[in-house]
């Protein structure tokens, strides 16, 4: 099978190929991101790299492509982006996807977007001529993320949900140094005065903003967390072996901090999702970042720690992905039975 991959990235399209055990004759990626390329080629060394989407050409490619896939930047259709939709230059080059699609004909093609409007969906649909299927990653991984799928794969269904919990993929008792809770900052300046007249179980964290500890009234030690939140009630309360977002911590409407089951979905702009145990409030490792998107361990480890964060929130899930590629392996299955039959 030859893949031309639309919007790379650090190529998790080719990890669900080799999970569903696809055999790629030639994988044909195009990205302009180096810290992506770099992260590609480390691992898949044989990629044919064509650099920018816009000028790739049918000519340039020469092959019979069997599968187009890509997820299209998403930052112009995102609930939590500006939602300019196909104004956004970003998100126009969705187009690009159409124009190789049409150029091309391969067999199959799948595209991966956000949760969007649903007038901005209906324009997609319309293009690719099908209606997406929605999928949360929380089925098969350790994070909440909404996905629409739109392809010609036969056959998907929702995934089987694995139960895999936040707690499952924390890796323990490592040197977590440089991933403690920056000793300069204080949760919110709300809690540097002891709120147990607030009905907070007199629990405050970094009252002094000196250092990362939780304490109680009759000093005995961390017992809860306390985060401020868009609420009614105002916070949140992290207990032990539970998850935290902390990002835009000043913010007055975020909501939805305490990731006590799945972590909430990870993002290319910024996260800051942290970890409350043993007696250390600390950022998820990228081992444990590429846990949440279903990638090998170390499979990033080729860039900085701030390039692995961002290119871990522009990737796939890649067990979701592996999950509707089943439907291009059980149709050759069943090409291949048809062909001794005859």
């Amino acid at each position: 099978m030859n893949v031309l991959s639309l919007f790379d990235g650090m190529s998790c399209l080719q990890i669900a190929l080799e999970k569903a055990g696809i055999k790629v004759d030639k994988y044909f990626a195009s990205e302009i991101d180096k810290y992506a390329m770099k992260v590609t080629q480390s691992n898949y060394p044989n990629t044919i790299q064509v650099g920018n989407v816009e000028f790739v050409t049918k000519e340039m490619i020469n092959n019979k492509i069997h599968l187009l896939a890509g997820g299209s930047p998403c930052q112009g259709f995102s609930f939590a982006g500006k939602q300019l939709n196909f104004e956004d230059p970003r998100s126009k080059l969705f187009f690009e996807f159409v124009r190789l699609k049409r150029e091309l004909k391969p067999k199959y093609f799948f595209l991966e977007n956000v949760r969007m409007k649903k007038e901005y969906q209906d324009i997609i649909s319309f293009y690719l001529g099908c209606q997406p299927v929605v999928i949360n990653s929380s089925l098969v991984s350790a994070q909440n993320r909404v996905r629409l799928y739109w392809t010609n794969i036969p056959g998907i269904e929702q995934p089987t949900d694995k139960g895999i919990l936040l707690k499952d993929i924390i890796i323990p008792d490592l040197d977590f140094s440089e991933y403690v809770y920056p000793k300069e900052k204080t949760i919110h300046k709300l809690f540097n005065t002891n709120p147990s007249n607030k009905g907070m179980n007199g629990c405050v964290y970094g009252v002094n903003g000196k250092s990362p500890t939780l304490t109680t009234n009759k000093g005995e030690g961390i017992k809860i967390l306390v985060v401020p939140e868009a609420t009614k009630k105002g916070f949140t309360e992290v207990n032990y072996e539970e998850g935290v977002d902390l990002t835009f911590i000043n913010s007055k409407t975020r909501r939805g901090r305490l990731m006590k089951y799945k972590s909430n979905c990870l993002t290319a702009s910024s996260f800051d999702y942290y970890w409350f145990n043993n007696n250390i409030l600390r950022k998820l490792t990228p081992i444990e970042c590429e846990r949440l998107q279903t990638v090998p361990d170390n499979y990033t480890n080729f860039v900085s720690n701030s390039q692995r964060y961002k290119m871990l929130g522009n990737g796939w899930t890649v067990d979701v992905i592996a999950h509707i590629f089943k439907g291009i392996t059980d149709q050759i299955k069943t090409e291949v039975e048809k062909q001794k039959c005859a």
